[in-house]
């Protein structure tokens, strides 16, 4: 791949966090890749409680190449897709199982209208990657530093949904957006809550769309997560 200049990038990633694991808790994490479409691949994740075995976290993403040259996505090279196809496995994490389908955002940016707004946010030297764009995985930091404190203070993240459009380089300045929507609940004085983030380029262009669903700390997580799409 890199005698192609071809690499890989994440266009979408969702994830679903059952319980937080405690101080002390140890972990089992499994791992594995399937096909995703004609030209693209999935990593799915399954955390688990290594003594219960109870899920901790569910994750899927989707790959897809870019050529490091013309910064275009790329078609998957034949001896690249026969090294790989091998270790592909059918199994999905959250749709099979869970039958909850990676959800569509919306085709309109409604963040652009958010209440809470941070402006100004800038990359440093240590979020970039070998590939000179900042990691995906930064992007949640930024996407949660326009997050209402007092959900942050009385929430945790009950699932994340994460729509990469395109990516960010190292003098890249950045707005993030966030709208906050309230959910019913099944019982009194918990209050369900879902936020749309919108993360773009202050020049205009949309780098990331995500979706968070939020639980009031010490909820039942199966009943939040029940509410998020």
């Amino acid at each position: 791949m890199s005698k192609r200049n071809l690499f890989w990038v994440v266009s979408q990633m969702q994830a679903i966090v059952e319980r937080y694991p405690c101080w002390g808790d140890t972990v089992e994490v499994n791992t594995w890749v399937g096909a995703h479409g004609k030209n693209g691949m999935r990593r799915d994740w399954h955390i688990r409680d290594s003594v219960t075995g109870h899920t901790v976290l569910k994750a899927t993403s989707k790959w897809v190449m870019m050529n490091k040259l013309t910064r275009k996505l790329a078609r998957i090279p034949d001896e690249v897709r026969a090294e790989i196809v091998p270790f592909f496995s059918e199994y999905a994490a959250i749709e099979d199982q869970d039958h909850r389908k990676f959800p569509k955002l919306p085709e309109h940016d409604r963040a652009t209208s958010a209440k809470y707004v941070r402006t100004g946010l800038t990359p440093r030297w240590a979020d970039l990657d070998i590939n000179q764009h900042v990691n995906n995985v930064k992007y949640i930091g930024w996407i949660l530093e326009s997050a209402p404190i007092s959900i942050l203070e009385n929430h945790e993240l009950a699932s994340i949904v994460l729509d990469y459009k395109r990516e960010c380089g190292r003098n890249s300045v950045l707005q993030s957006h966030t709208t906050v929507h309230t959910d019913c609940a099944d019982e009194p004085g918990e209050t369900t809550l879902h936020c749309e983030h919108l993360l773009s380029l202050e020049s205009g262009p949309t780098i990331v769309k995500a979706r968070t669903m939020w639980r009031p700390k010490g909820a039942k997580s199966q009943e939040t997560v029940a509410l998020s799409w």
